[in-house]
C-alpha cells in the first residue's frame, strides 16, 4: 500500500483527481469505479475542470457504482446516480450509456444483485476503483460483518451508517435502511484501488482498518491483502498514523 499524505481535503482532492485523470490517460477505455458521499465531490469538481479545459477526455470511459439504495429511484436528488449526474456525469462529455449504477427500484433484491453481478462481469474488472471510508470501516455499503461478501448483495444499514448519512434527508425516518452494493470480492478484483479519506473523525478507523488486523468486522481493511492500493489522506485523518511519506504526486 502507498499512502500519501495530505495537507487538507483541497490538496487530497487534487491529488486524486490527478492519479484519476492519469488512468483516463494512460488508457481512454479503461474502466472506472466510482464512489459517492462527500469525500470525492472536490475530486470530480477538479475532474470536471480538466475535461472542460480540454485537458481530459471521458469519452470512451465506462464506469460502475459502488452502491445505490434500495427504493430510491434516479430522479430523487439522494439517489447515487442522481449524485454522480450532478456531480460528474452531466458535466463532462462520457457516454451516459456507459455508465452504471445498480437498479434501486428493482423491488426483488435477488434481481437487482444478479443483473449488477452480469454489467460487472461484461465490462470486466475495474482499472481503478475510488473508495471512500465509513466510519465503521466499512466501503461500499459493505457493513461490518461475519464474512467478506463476494458479489454485489443487498445490505441492511448499520444504525452508524444511517446517522452518518442523516445529514443528506429532512428527516432520520427518509433514511433508507436497504441499499445495494458491489461485494468485497468484487471491489478486491479491480487492478488499482484509490481510497480518499479526510478529517480527524476518521483517524481511528484509519488506523485500526490500515495497521491492525485483517477482519469482516472493518471490512476496509480486506484492502491490506491488494497489491495495488493507494491511500490518500489528510494529516487529520493519518494522526494516529506514525508514517512518513511515501511519495510526491
Amino acid at each position: 500500500m502507498k499512502i500519501y499524505k495530505t495537507r487538507d481535503y483541497d490538496d487530497m482532492s487534487r491529488k486524486a483527481a490527478n492519479l484519476i485523470a492519469a488512468q483516463v490517460i494512460m488508457k481512454p477505455d479503461c474502466v472506472l469505479g466510482l464512489a459517492t458521499g462527500s469525500t470525492p465531490i472536490g475530486a470530480y469538481r477538479r475532474l470536471v475542470q480538466m475535461n472542460q479545459e480540454g485537458d481530459l477526455d471521458f469519452s470512451r470511459v465506462t464506469t460502475v457504482n459502488l452502491d445505490e439504495y434500495k427504493g430510491i429511484s434516479p430522479d430523487n436528488s439522494q439517489s447515487y446516480r442522481y449524485f454522480m449526474d450532478e456531480n460528474l456525469f452531466n458535466k463532462v462529455n462520457i457516454d451516459k450509456r456507459m455508465t452504471y449504477v445498480p437498479d434501486g427500484m428493482e423491488a426483488d433484491s435477488q434481481a437487482a444483485c444478479r443483473k449488477y453481478n452480469e454489467i460487472l462481469r461484461a465490462v470486466g474488472p475495474a482499472d481503478l476503483q475510488l473508495l471512500g471510508l465509513g466510519h465503521n470501516g466499512h466501503i461500499g455499503f459493505n457493513e461490518p460483518g461475519d464474512i467478506f461478501e463476494k458479489e454485489t448483495h443487498c445490505v441492511t444499514l448499520s444504525e452508524r451508517t444511517i446517522q452518518a448519512n442523516r445529514r443528506f434527508f429532512d428527516s432520520e425516518e427518509e433514511v433508507p435502511r436497504q441499499a445495494y452494493t458491489m461485494g468485497i470480492g468484487t471491489i478486491m478484483s479491480a487492478r488499482n484501488i484509490l481510497l480518499l479519506v479526510a478529517g480527524q473523525d476518521k483517524a481511528e478507523i484509519v488506523k485500526n482498518a490500515f495497521f491492525g488486523p485483517i477482519t469482516p468486522r472493518v471490512p476496509a481493511s480486506v484492502l491490506q491483502l491488494h497489491p495495488g492500493v493507494i491511500l490518500v489522506a489528510d494529516e487529520a485523518a493519518l494522526s494516529q498514523c506514525d508514517l512518513p511519506l511515501s511519495g510526491q504526486l
